[in-house]
Order: structure tokens, then sequence, then C-alpha cells
């Protein structure tokens, strides 16, 4: 039985470099996969994924409107796929991640996506918040803050390093933009009680 996976974590914690492993390990049994980036971060180059160690590939990309059960379906039509890599998924629409469930349950896929939990705010971002609702397997990827404890937290920081407690959801950066750190620095930083 084929499922839908959200590994999620904060940001620097390897999400993207596990991705492009497990898509080589099918790929390496003669299994084909399908990967998708967000088109909204383009970090690493126009429809790429890509990691901080320097692992890279070309994968298509996903815009808000795009209908991924359609999609997905049209890609099975046209030759055998094994399974179904998603990078960024915080950026899904509600309405796609219930299109990557159907494509889980109705066409036999193993959907397996990778992205943020939550914003610089604390606050979940729409697709992982329908991803942690929906999933048949969520897994978290860790990360550590400075102080050694697990990160689940990040900050977002401007180009002198002040943190910065408003402004969009969605603000495509690296670590020259974002720094993970566990709920207690998180708190210290932002100065919440």
């Amino acid at each position: 039985m084929a499922k839908l996976y959200f590994m999620y974590s904060t940001m620097n914690a390897g999400k993207s470099t596990l991705l492009l492993q497990a898509a080589h390990n099918y790929e390496e049994r003669g299994m084909s996969v399908l990967l998708l980036t967000a088109h909204v971060d383009g970090r690493a180059g126009p429809g790429r994924i890509g990691s901080r160690i320097g692992l890279g590939r070309d994968a298509e990309t996903f815009a808000p409107e795009d209908d991924l059960f359609a999609r997905l379906g049209a890609r099975q039509a046209a030759g055998a796929l094994a399974c179904v890599f998603v990078d960024e998924a915080q950026f899904l629409t509600e309405p796609q991640v219930w299109q990557l469930a159907r494509a889980a349950d109705d066409l036999g896929l193993p959907v397996m996506c990778y992205g943020l939990r939550v914003d610089f705010r604390g606050r979940l971002f729409p697709g992982s918040a329908t991803l942690l609702a929906l999933a048949d397997d969520l897994r978290e990827v860790r990360t550590i803050c400075h102080c050694g404890r697990k990160a689940t937290m990040v900050v977002r920081q401007d180009a002198a390093g002040a943190v910065l407690r408003e402004g969009a959801q969605v603000q495509i950066g690296g670590n020259e933009t974002y720094l993970s750190l566990c709920r207690r620095h998180w708190r210290e930083a932002v100065g919440a009680e």
C-alpha cells in the first residue's frame, strides 16, 4: 500500500540531501522517480533541488494553481513511476496535499514530501499543516541549536543580523537569512515570554 510521507524540520537539517539520496536509491534499483520542487524557490536555480553540501539535481516545479493529481496520473500513464519526491513541501496548497494523498490512495504512488514545519513566527505553513493532518507517516529530521538542544524553530534576520518579528510568511533565503534554534532560544531571540 502506497503512503503519503512528510519529513519535516527547520532550516539546514538536511531534508534536501535526504530526498536526493532516497531518489538515488530508487533509481539505482532501476525504478523511475519524479522530483518536484516549488516554483517560488529558485535558490539552487530554476527547477533544481540543491543541498548545502553541494548535491543537486534537476526537478519539475509546482505552482499553487497546478493540479498535482492530474500531473501524476498523466506521468504514471506515460510509463512506470515508482515514487514521487516533493521538496519544499511547505509551499504546497491545501488542495495540492489532498491531491498527493489521492495519488497515494488511488494511483498507488508513494509520495515523499520534505519541508519546513513552521515559519519564522512559529506558525505552521498551510502545506505543512495539511501534511501533518493527512500524512500516513510523519518523520522529524533533526538538527541542533547552538546550545546543543534540538532545533525546532527558525528566526529570520536582516542583513545586519537583527531578528525580524514581522513580515511575509514566505521569503526565500538560506543561511544569510535564517537561523535554526531550540524553542527556548527562539523565544529569547524574538522577545516572547
